[in-house]
């Protein structure tokens, strides 16, 4: 009876353990769509301040639209405690995250911010993209210097 009861609380701990590991899967790939979507965008726009691609008022501005568009995603479903880079694989996001998401959530009302300022003035011109960009760039390290591992 003694290994039965054992076998069945380890089997259920296993069990447990990979469907607790499953419901991260979602919301994980979520966040980094939405972080990989920013980033194509600031690519776009990096590349027009640059001067490394031809500044392209349309393009510019629908980059704009999209990094704001992604801004406002709603944050909490994204950013289930436990899924940290200490507790699953896959992901660069430190556990302190949800030690200070009030800070973390502020950080990311930066980031909006930023991206409407961003997208006000980025089909104005090729002069006004840099500033915004490096304003926008600015709220990003300052979630990532504390709150994402590094490579």
């Amino acid at each position: 009876m003694k290994t039965f009861i054992a076998l069945a609380a380890a089997t259920a701990t296993v069990l447990g353990t990979a469907a607790y590991a499953q419901d991260f899967k979602m919301p994980v790939q979520a966040r980094q769509g939405q972080f990989a979507v920013l980033a194509i965008n600031l690519g776009i726009l990096g590349g027009m301040a640059r001067g490394a691609t031809e500044y392209d008022a349309e393009a510019a501005q629908a980059a704009a639209d999209s990094i704001v568009a992604v801004t406002m995603i709603n944050q909490g479903p994204l950013w289930p405690e436990g899924s940290d880079s200490m507790s699953i694989d896959g992901t660069r996001a430190e556990p302190a995250i949800w030690e200070n998401l009030p800070d973390v959530l502020s950080k990311f009302g930066d980031l909006t911010m930023a991206a409407q300022e961003l997208q006000a003035v980025a089909g104005t011109g090729q002069e006004a993209i840099g500033p915004a960009l490096g304003k926008l760039g600015g709220t990003c390290k300052a979630c990532h210097d504390n709150y994402r591992t590094p490579e």
